[in-house]
């Protein structure tokens, strides 16, 4: 089982939407490590690491989004392990302060 590491970037209507409290639930209910949070734009950031299929299903929720959420955009790339060292000490998935 390959195993993936994935930063995504969600822009449309994600911020007041408890977008970022799916992402943490999704997350966790897949056992994924790593981080989420707005940003002043109004987008939200996270990043995924885990087993390549569970990430790939993360992100395909992502896309979707909590039903009062509206997804315009989602960009997705492979990230650097270092990316991890966001998260709050001994969490494996952290909801992150607002940059």
């Amino acid at each position: 089982m390959s195993k993936a590491i994935r930063h995504v970037a969600i822009t449309g209507w994600v911020q007041g939407v408890g977008y970022r409290a799916f992402v943490d639930h999704e997350a966790r209910s897949r056992a994924l490590e790593g981080w989420v949070r707005n940003r002043r734009d109004g987008s939200v950031e996270a990043l995924f690491a885990g087993p390549a299929e569970m990430v790939a299903a993360m992100i395909a929720a992502c896309r979707r989004g909590p039903s009062s959420a509206r997804v315009e955009a989602l960009q997705d790339e492979a990230a650097n392990p270092d990316m991890l060292k966001l998260r709050e000490a001994g969490e494996r998935f952290s909801v992150l302060p607002t940059i």
